[in-house]
């Protein structure tokens, strides 16, 4: 009976143990299971964040190349005037020299005018025409110049971190004070509607390819984009904006989107005018940040509790 009991007791300790061990096990497994889930939850975050990366750079990319091309064609065609202007300027030397030949072999009596007068009067009068044409193209190119390399500063500065994504993130660039924001939902219709510093209508929206078409009416003259991407800025040169306005669309929904519009805070003429204002402004008094002169007294009140 006692060898019984003790066999009894000894099965008793072994299914203990074995029990313990089972439990061990499965806890380790658990323990195995949620870090392996953790894993992968975070290698998928991380493999989202470097997709929308590459895609902004390849948008970048693109903008930055044709802005190049665009300026390349620029420049070809002044290169292409200057020397048609220089060679039409050698033949008006030679066609003079010529005159001159001819000149000398007639008499010295009372000029009269003739065929080759009225054809090198011409000839001046088209030359001009052209030193004309050629200094309103090399304006036109300084201009385009001054254009594209903003528009080229401001592909880096989206490079940057410049642009907003989320909400959250465009609030972070209203809290820097340097553009005003206009966040706003547009729905497809042929109506316009007025945003910001900007006229705009919705004309198509692709949820699936994540792009869309857009009307504006800048400056009364009415353009269109087609084909935006998402995220992609649109960057825009008003008359009365001393930078370039910016369209943002963060969310493309079926005949919706949602974005923001930025725009210079200060017009060039508030510019010039707080120019003035700090250059007379006396160095001890104390001009608070938005360049009112009236708000320079000092305030004499007792604070308020």
């Amino acid at each position: 009976m006692r060898e019984h009991d003790e066999m009894n007791e000894h099965e008793h300790t072994l299914e203990t143990t074995e029990s313990g061990r089972n439990r061990g096990l499965v806890i380790a497994l658990l323990v195995l299971l949620g870090v392996a889930g953790v894993a992968l939850g975070y290698g998928y975050h991380q493999q989202t964040l470097v997709g929308h990366l590459t895609a902004q750079q390849s948008v970048s990319d693109a903008t930055i190349s044709q802005m190049q091309g665009q300026l390349s064609s620029v420049t070809s065609k002044l290169n292409d005037m200057t020397a048609a202007q220089q060679a039409q300027a050698q033949a008006d030397a030679e066609k003079q020299a010529d005159k001159k030949t001819s000149a000398s072999t007639t008499h010295t009596g009372a000029h009269r005018p003739t065929a080759a007068d009225k054809r090198y009067k011409q000839l001046q009068a088209q030359l001009a025409e052209q030193q004309k044409e050629l200094k309103d193209t090399q304006d036109l190119v300084a201009k385009n110049r001054t254009d594209l390399e903003g528009n080229i500063s401001s592909t880096r500065d989206e490079l940057n971190g410049s642009i907003a994504r989320t909400h959250e993130e465009l609030v972070v660039l209203q809290k820097r004070g340097e553009r005003n924001y206009t966040e706003f939902d547009l729905m497809k219709a042929k109506q316009f509607q007025r945003i910001g510093p900007l006229t705009l209508s919705l004309r198509r929206a692709n949820t699936k390819h994540k792009n869309y078409d857009i009307e504006m009416i800048v400056d009364d003259n009415q353009m269109s984009k087609k084909k935006v991407n998402l995220y992609e800025p649109i960057w825009i040169h008003t008359e009365n904006e001393s930078q370039p306005v910016q369209i943002v669309v963060m969310r493309i929904e079926k005949n919706l989107i949602h974005g923001y519009v930025s725009a210079p805070k200060y017009k060039p003429s508030e510019l010039a005018t707080s120019g003035a204002a700090s250059t007379l402004t006396p160095v001890a008094a104390h001009v608070p940040p938005n360049g009112n002169a009236s708000q320079t007294q000092p305030n004499t009140n007792p604070p308020q509790q």
